[in-house]
């Protein structure tokens, strides 16, 4: 806007525009245009357009507003001027959707049942959502495992470092912690029978089986899952995922399954060092009570056998895809807004520990039928 003035003539006062009225200069006259008409003392206001060389919807909407304020201030005839033939259709739409009534549109509130309906529908939609990435991560794991050649391994490598290497000081911490407390914690019923030796059977057997493998899926799942959620929700809202399907590269391939497969081969590796780091903390509580070293080994090798080593490590190989499944997933959801990306963090952490609670109940199920 270049500029506006007031002046008077016979009973009207004249407010006249120019320049441009567009969202960018109405912002700034919108105070001074209230000012004006709070300061006309005649029974008429007219709006001169003459000068105006652009207006779009945003001025059309400032003049409707003009009209209102000066009907609340009690001015009895309000006009336009010199308006261009080609704003008169802009002026009409802004005028005719402020007298709109969208109170119909408003969506009227559900029933407790048309809730739950719709939650369910909902649910089963996510549901059908995942397993169809399930499949077409599966799908384009095989045709990698079959050519070799054409997996990033580059990628997968330093994948394998950020989220494996980067991991052990969380991984030793949370594990020595845990064999420690769960060895303070035995050696206490223990010591009424005199059998605080017998704590080492207990630790190596519940790292080994359960505590090393569960403890350190769930590590990797608020750790990796979220950073993979994180780096590809970035991708799809910056739209370079959309870019790799216009240059002809499957986004599957090139960004999940050097995910999976560097998840898949740190699980294993991480939960061998949990259950040593573990079991070394069980090992500072057994030869401070005044048991050596050796004995406390001899007890977890003469108990500990390879199955129940191998049964753990079996689950880390299924951990580590159901981690790298569920973040890459959920990043892949990632929706526009300013707070998608966390919603996508949020969902694939809780996603990965709900299906390795569920996944790790089965197994025990599964280890318990077979009597391993």
């Amino acid at each position: 806007m270049k500029q506006s003035r007031v002046s008077k003539q016979n009973q009207d006062t004249i407010i006249s525009l120019a320049g441009r009225l567009d969202a960018k200069t109405i912002s700034g006259l919108l105070s001074e245009s209230r000012q004006m008409i709070a300061k006309a003392d005649t029974p008429g206001l007219m709006i001169d357009l003459e000068a105006v060389d652009y207006m779009d919807t945003a001025g059309a909407a400032f003049l409707c507003l003009m009209e209102d304020e000066s009907r609340k201030k009690g001015v009895q005839n309000f006009s336009i001027v010199h308006l261009k033939p080609g704003y008169s259709d802009l002026l009409d739409m802004a005028k005719e959707v402020r007298k709109a009534d969208f109170s119909a549109q408003k969506p009227g509130a559900l029933s407790f049942i048309e809730n739950q309906g719709k939650f369910l529908l909902d649910t089963l939609a996510e549901a059908k959502e995942f397993i169809t990435y399930t499949g077409e991560i599966t799908y384009a794991l095989f045709q990698s495992l079959l050519n070799p050649k054409k997996i990033r391994w580059a990628d997968t490598f330093l994948v394998a470092e950020r989220a494996g290497v980067d991991a052990l000081p969380i991984v030793a911490l949370i594990s020595f912690i845990v064999g420690l407390v769960m060895a303070f914690q035995a050696a206490i019923p223990m010591r009424m029978f005199g059998a605080e030796l017998y704590v080492a059977n207990l630790i190596g057997i519940s790292m080994v089986r359960e505590l090393g493998p569960l403890m350190t899926a769930i590590i990797l799942a608020g750790r990796s899952a979220s950073a993979f959620a994180a780096e590809i929700g970035t991708m799809r809202i910056n739209e370079e995922i959309d870019a790799l399907t216009v240059m002809g590269l499957d986004p599957v391939k090139f960004l999940i399954v050097p995910r999976v497969i560097a998840a898949t081969l740190i699980t294993p590796l991480l939960t061998i060092f949990s259950n040593l780091v573990g079991m070394l903390g069980g090992a500072v509580v057994i030869t401070s009570m005044g048991y050596p070293f050796i004995s406390y080994y001899d007890q977890i090798a003469s108990f500990v056998s390879w199955g129940d080593f191998t049964g753990g490590l079996v689950k880390c190989f299924i951990f580590g895809i159901l981690i790298a499944a569920s973040g890459c997933i959920r990043g892949y959801q990632t929706e526009s807004g300013p707070s998608a990306v966390g919603v996508s963090t949020t969902r694939a952490v809780v996603t990965g520990i709900i299906l390795i609670a569920v996944f790790d109940g089965i197994f025990s199920i599964v280890y318990y039928s077979l009597g391993i």
